[in-house]
């Protein structure tokens, strides 16, 4: 008779046990990125910064409603036919809910038909090209990250001005040209007279430099080369060919903190960035600089940001869900939703799922403190500032 009890006490345990289980459950997160390959520093950066953000937004208890936040890491190594293959996989095998990434534009272009295919969420950070949130967009795709058109018109801030001619100097993909076209309808006053577009992979300049000095040096006032670059390569060696002697300036937006180490060459230049650690003042940006400075002994960087944005843009919609996975009822929830993020407040854009976020126009100043040209801002350019076209046919 005890024997008896106590099995049957075992097995209303069991049971309890797997009630419990079926009630709380799992998140499971998806992020596809570039942990190796040409962006890996961006990927890692992102992967840094999603931890930090679900730890943050959750206060350390990485659960929802009691519901454990899962992160599934792939990676694609910049390969869009890769980034499609681990993306269906990680819906399909990993029963993933929703899915963060990829680093590349090219990779994320191919993944935006399998959210589609699987009617899962795929929030994009930090691809830039337009076209991810314009006409290759669906209802399954949210972005964090800035937009091309975000990044050229806030950039157009800085030098659109009258008497100023530009050329450009881009990679030669999806992020460069995309990035270019948006920067071109940007400007209202200054004068485009040449496009100039390079392979992803390229280390020598100078053929290219040459052809921007021909189209440029015989231009009246102030003649600027904005650069549009990603990954490797380091396209400030430009400058080697005296462009002074031209009187020609190099312009640029944001980046990583290595790469900035060269805009300590380029005292004054203007642009505009996504993020620079010292520039938002808000709880969460100090939160994620006091938690980076303690794990690394650094500042985070650029993308460390993006991935801490879209941590804190997924928190906010499955709060609001109480853990409720279900498609359509997170996009119910995010479209027109705004959260808190390093940066400030950010709003998903219900027409194409853009997150409209500030902009920070800044001069560079060199400090021997740091290794890097530091980005003082000039000021912050608003959300409501930028008129980012909606190029989605939806």
């Amino acid at each position: 008779m005890q024997r008896r009890t106590m099995i049957s006490l075992a097995a209303l345990a069991a049971t309890l046990s797997t009630a419990a289980l079926a009630q709380t459950g799992e998140i499971r997160i998806a992020h596809v990125y570039s942990k190796t390959g040409p962006f890996e520093a961006y990927g890692k950066q992102t992967q840094t910064g999603l931890l930090m953000g679900l730890n943050y937004a959750t206060g350390g208890s990485m659960t929802i409603n009691g519901k454990k936040l899962v992160v599934i890491e792939k990676d694609d190594q910049g390969k869009p036919d890769l980034g499609k293959s681990l993306l269906a996989a990680a819906y399909a095998d990993d029963k993933a809910d929703i899915a963060v990434g990829p680093s590349s534009s090219g990779v994320a272009l191919a993944m935006l038909p399998v959210a589609e295919e699987y009617k899962k969420i795929l929030l994009v950070e930090p691809a830039v090209a337009d076209a991810i949130t314009g006409d290759k967009w669906n209802k399954y795709i949210f972005r964090t990250g800035r937009n091309s058109s975000q990044d050229a018109i806030s950039n157009a801030v800085a030098i659109d001005k009258p008497g100023v001619t530009v050329a450009t100097l881009a990679q030669d993909y999806a992020f460069g040209r995309d990035g270019v076209k948006a920067f071109k309808d940007a400007l209202k006053n200054a004068k485009l007279v040449h496009e100039e577009y390079l392979p992803t992979n390229t280390t020598d300049f100078t053929a290219g430099a040459q052809r921007l000095i021909d189209k440029l040096k015989d231009q009246p006032g102030r003649k600027i080369i904005f650069i549009i670059w990603a990954g490797a390569g380091n396209p400030f060696k430009i400058a080697d060919l005296d462009l002074k002697r031209y009187g020609i300036e190099i312009a640029t937006g944001g980046n990583i903190l290595p790469a900035m180490a060269s805009y300590k060459n380029f005292p004054g230049m203007e642009g505009a960035t996504y993020y620079y650690f010292g520039i938002p003042k808000n709880p969460a940006n100090e939160a994620l600089v006091s938690m980076h400075y303690k794990q690394f002994q650094t500042p985070p960087d650029f993308f460390t940001a993006g991935g801490f944005s879209a941590a804190m843009a997924l928190v906010t919609a499955l709060k609001a869900t109480n853990g409720d996975t279900n498609t359509n009822k997170l996009i119910k929830t995010m479209e027109g939703m705004s959260f808190d993020t390093p940066k400030g407040k950010m709003t998903f854009r219900k027409e194409d799922h853009q997150a409209m976020q500030s902009m920070y126009h800044f001069k560079i100043k060199v400090d021997p403190a740091f290794a890097w040209g530091v980005p003082e801002l000039v000021r912050e350019i608003k959300p409501e500032e930028m008129q980012i076209p909606i190029r989605n046919k939806r």
